[in-house]
């Protein structure tokens, strides 16, 4: 028996179809997601003698277990599940259970086309995990700075500039204590010391500056009711932005140990100058994974990444549009890495340089050098050690030319 499966993933119930290795449907069934549920589907699929599973995600309580389970499972992209519909239904029509047959169907006639999936270790989980988080909660802490931000510039605008940015440590802790013009009224120069010295503030702005740019800014001119409220508006927004600002700080420093002590961590930590760069190098390790045959050239891992085009051909016409089926974590790592190496590698600045002279704006220029880099990550990656400049080809040739 040659058995295909098809599991359509949902939040509380998901449909499952069963093919013979004929194309016949041998079963349909709901199953709910929980204990029992998923238990009874991994036995009953290896019961039926189910060789391939299909679904449309990579990851999760349901994929976990059908690994377990010793199934082959295959995650197809929900993109290419939309363009195979047609193959099956002229009419458009769309449900649960005609997509866990579509799945099926891809898994008994398509399987070579997907690359089964393979657990990775335990640390690239855990990596994953935390730096996904941070992401998350950094996402999180931008939205409530914003907020904060467009709070202060109703009515207390010198408040939103007086220092960088406006949920740092330094900033959070004067607005905790100065929530409206009220309230610093009398804060003057030595009182603005006094205050930084308390906080260890280690800014380069004295405070006589400081106290300039508070007085230098407009001035608003709400009432007292609706001074209040803001100001209560505002030590809202302190409060959940301060423990939003430590808790990323602590999972900063739990990244940067995880990456230090994963077998992949020291190599990917070699590409980056800064040693605070922790959290880009354990972004690259978590979203790659343990399995070198996912990407079995640095093309591949490109694509992936969303470093390279996607070419449109038809006759004589050919261009080469923006690549928006990616791993988006992914790509935001891979171009953070470009755009810091250009201000100090001579290899990445010289790329940079020559793909603005040729006319691209600066996301797109940051896309060629990341899918330059890529050639390098990938190399690495695969034979397992740390970047060496002395063995990179490019850099030694634009060093020679340079003499």
């Amino acid at each position: 028996m040659d058995r295909s499966a098809g599991i359509d993933w949902a939040s509380e119930r998901h449909a499952v179809c069963v093919l013979e290795d004929d194309g016949g449907v041998l079963e349909r069934t709901v199953i709910e997601h929980d204990a029992g549920g998923l238990s009874a589907l991994c036995a009953r699929l290896v019961a039926l003698g189910v060789e391939r599973v299909a679904l449309e995600r990579p990851d999760g309580l349901l994929v976990e277990q059908l690994l377990a389970a010793g199934l082959v499972v295959l995650a197809i992209h929900p993109n290419q599940v939309k363009a195979a519909r047609p193959r099956f239904s002229v009419a458009g029509g769309k449900s649960d259970g005609f997509d866990a047959y579509l799945l099926a169907e891809l898994a008994r006639t398509d399987a070579h086309r997907f690359r089964p999936l393979e657990p990775d270790r335990d640390e690239t989980k855990a990596l994953r995990a935390l730096t996904r988080a941070r992401e998350d909660l950094v996402a999180t802490r931008v939205g409530l700075a914003n907020q904060l931000r467009a709070e202060l510039e109703r009515f207390w605008p010198g408040a939103a500039c007086v220092f960088a940015d406006v949920d740092s440590p330094i900033a959070l802790a004067f607005l905790e204590r100065y929530p409206s013009p009220a309230d610093a009224r009398g804060l003057g120069e030595k009182r603005m010391a006094g205050f930084l010295a308390r906080h260890g503030y280690c800014g380069r702005r004295s405070s006589d500056e400081l106290i300039e740019r508070l007085r230098n800014a407009p001035q608003g001119t709400a009432g007292e009711l609706e001074l209040e409220a803001r100001r209560g508006v505002v030590l809202a927004l302190v409060a959940a932005l301060k423990p939003l600002v430590e808790e990323i700080k602590r999972l900063s420093s739990e990244i940067a140990a995880a990456v230090r002590s994963h077998p992949d961590g020291l190599i990917l930590l070699s590409l980056f100058r800064d040693p605070k760069s922790t959290v880009t190098a354990a972004r690259i390790v978590a979203e790659l994974g343990d399995c070198r045959a996912r990407y079995p050239n640095d093309a591949a891992l490109a694509a992936d990444a969303g470093m390279s085009p996607v070419a449109l051909e038809s006759g004589k016409r050919k261009l080469a549009c923006f690549r928006r089926a990616c791993d988006h974590r992914l790509r935001d790592a891979v171009a953070t890495l470009a755009d810091a190496s250009r201000h100090h590698h001579p290899w990445a600045a010289d790329i940079y340089a020559r793909a603005r002279a040729r006319g691209c704006n600066h996301p797109h220029a940051i896309r060629i050098l990341g899918r330059a880099w890529l050639r390098v990550l990938w190399r690495i990656w695969q034979d397992q050690v740390p970047y060496d400049p002395a063995q990179h080809g490019g850099l030694q040739r634009l060093t020679a030319t340079k003499g």
